[in-house]
């Protein structure tokens, strides 16, 4: 059968978080906060089991934010001054910390949520950390003065922090750089290399998602301006085939990315997007099984997943769990 998955986030539950947001505040702090967090990603295993996805994840309960989740537990950047700045190339404006001396990590990250994910489950599990050139993109540099310089530093902590969740019984370590599809030229320059650091040494299978951005207004807006093809991939691709990177996503379901462009990840693994997160019309299975059947046209059917566009965090949770329920039983058509 074919494989499914998430790409990392889902909503949190309203006990836990502010629904629909980007950023959510916290609903407790201190333990209830801790035990919040656990009872979430618990529910959410057990909802993509139910749904019949073969490749579990946490959903990033336990983080408020998928970048700054990893980002704060890192020595030489002030979360306390917080300044806003425009990123992923000015696409709307952000409150970011700064990072101001040499990157430090004290211990483990995800050590929680990652053994709590695979205790809980006996399929195939997937954990998520943020790409380093997207965590650049999400920090005010105030110390390295490189951008390169500081990708590759927040590319060894990741590696660190990989390499123990690999320990931890993770079957596939993701990286998110949907910077990959704004800074193409710098993706094939050195994102790419820095991406490879982060994933240096290890032996489980590694994944990279790249994705045109949740469901919010500013990413919606921008790619009304892509025109009538989306071709971002083309400049990143030829790059990530030549990497030891593993799986590879790309966007599909109510996108314009020409499909051709999957021929360009010859040999790898690609996670197909068949789940439209900017929209909250429920796909139906057929919708979803003629997505992958156009996809199988450029990819063959054991290297293909099927996934969706990208993560879910600003999402309903009841439409989450419907678009996880499609993703399943589209995919099972094919099977």
């Amino acid at each position: 059968m074919l494989r499914t998955a998430i790409a990392g986030s889902l909503p949190k539950p309203v006990w836990l978080a502010e629904p629909d947001k980007l950023w959510p505040q916290w609903r407790a702090s201190g333990t209830a906060l801790d035990d919040a967090k656990r009872d979430a990603t618990l529910l959410w295993i057990k909802a993509q089991e139910d749904a019949g996805l073969s490749t579990i994840g946490d959903g990033e309960q336990s983080r408020q934010h998928f970048v700054h989740g990893f980002v704060e537990r890192v020595g030489g950047i002030d979360f306390e001054h917080k300044v806003e700045i425009g990123i992923r190339n000015e696409r709307y404006k952000a409150m970011v910390p700064q990072v101001v001396g040499p990157l430090s990590m004290d211990g483990r990250v995800h050590a929680r949520e990652a053994q709590l994910l695979r205790a809980h489950t006996r399929r195939q599990t997937k954990f998520t950390l943020p790409g380093p050139m997207t965590i650049v993109d999400t920090v005010a540099d105030r110390h390295y003065g490189d951008r390169v310089k500081l990708a590759f530093a927040f590319a060894e902590l990741l590696n660190r922090e990989a390499k123990a969740l690999q320990a931890d019984g993770i079957d596939i370590v993701q990286f998110d750089e949907p910077a990959f599809n704004v800074y193409m030229a710098e993706a094939a320059d050195w994102g790419v290399a820095a991406l490879e650091r982060a994933a240096q040494g290890l032996t489980c299978k590694t994944a990279v998602h790249i994705c045109y951005g949740y469901g919010i207004e500013a990413n919606n807006k921008w790619k009304h301006t892509l025109g009538d093809e989306w071709r971002q991939y083309e400049q990143v691709f030829p790059a990530l085939a030549r990497s030891r990177i593993d799986q590879v996503s790309l966007e599909c379901m109510h996108s314009r990315v020409p499909l051709e462009l999957i021929g360009l990840l010859a040999g790898k693994d690609v996670m197909v997007g068949v789940i439209d997160v900017a929209s909250d019309a429920v796909e139906t299975a057929d919708e979803v099984a003629e997505t992958i059947g156009r996809a199988l046209q450029f990819v063959a059917h054991d290297k293909l997943i099927a996934c969706t566009n990208c993560g879910m965090a600003p999402m309903a949770r009841g439409i989450a769990e419907a678009k996880l329920s499609a993703l399943a039983r589209g995919a099972a058509q094919v099977a």
